[in-house]
């Protein structure tokens, strides 16, 4: 927390053991305050504020860090004294974090249901404007061995879809995948369209031999899942009993 004996002439005025630099490698990052992150990254003050004075500002203004990512850069230059070199720093490190939260969260990961999807995802996609597509290939352990956003918008053409991340999941040589998408309503119950398109998508995998393990519909910090919902398993079942019908004559 900030001194409550501090005075807006500069940090350099401070004692060494309170300045956010100094702080940050006596006692770690994890002991500073959210507003002197902020002054570390900003590096600098502007005229008439300490860089400890433009943080707080910030802060006082945003709320929190998911806000601070989320907002368009024409009201971060509303913020007297913020060019785009500062903001810059700003959004790159909030983006690095947001990176790393990423990487850790799905290293090694065996992925048992939608819940652990969803940890990867919802952070990730739930304030996107738009829609954005996501395969993520699986291994014959159900470990992810890659993923990729495949497209942005809404999904319309279904068959496109479908062609794009069977190709995708041939190429990657996976045993299964998953696909995952948001809904910028905020609100996850599946449309239409993706209920076809999940149905289109399990029946071709069972064509192929590749199994659709989710189709996960991320919303404002709560989602949908085809497979909590019992439906891959009922269409991986429709499509055994056409099979059956079709060859065995019944």
């Amino acid at each position: 927390m900030l001194k409550k004996n501090y005075k807006p002439s500069g940090i350099a005025t401070w004692s060494k053991d309170d300045r956010p630099r100094e702080k940050l490698f006596r006692l770690g990052a994890k002991h500073l305050s959210d507003s002197e992150l902020l002054a570390v990254i900003l590096r600098l003050g502007v005229e008439g504020k300490s860089a400890i004075d433009l943080a707080q500002e910030i802060k006082t203004r945003f709320k929190t860090w998911r806000n601070m990512a989320d907002v368009d850069i024409a009201e971060w230059k509303q913020i007297k004294g913020l060019g785009i070199t500062k903001i810059s720093q700003i959004l790159a490190a909030i983006e690095i974090g947001q990176r790393i939260q990423s990487e850790k969260s799905k290293q090694d990961l065996l992925i048992k249901d939608a819940k652990q999807l969803a940890e990867i995802f919802l952070p990730r996609l739930r304030d996107e404007k738009k829609e954005s597509f996501w395969v993520v290939l699986l291994d014959g352990k159900n470990k992810i061995k890659d993923e990729m956003e495949l497209a942005k918008g809404t999904v319309n053409e279904v068959s496109t879809y479908v062609r794009e991340v069977l190709m995708t999941a041939l190429r990657g040589a996976a045993a299964s995948f998953a696909i995952i998408h948001n809904h910028p309503s905020g609100n996850p119950e599946p449309s239409h369209n993706d209920i076809q398109l999940t149905r289109e998508l399990v029946c071709a995998g069972k064509t192929l031999k590749i199994k659709v393990q989710d189709h996960l519909i991320i919303g404002n910090d709560r989602y949908y899942s085809f497979a909590e919902h019992g439906q891959i398993k009922d269409l991986e079942k429709l499509w055994e009993n056409y099979i059956h019908m079709k060859y065995d004559g019944g």
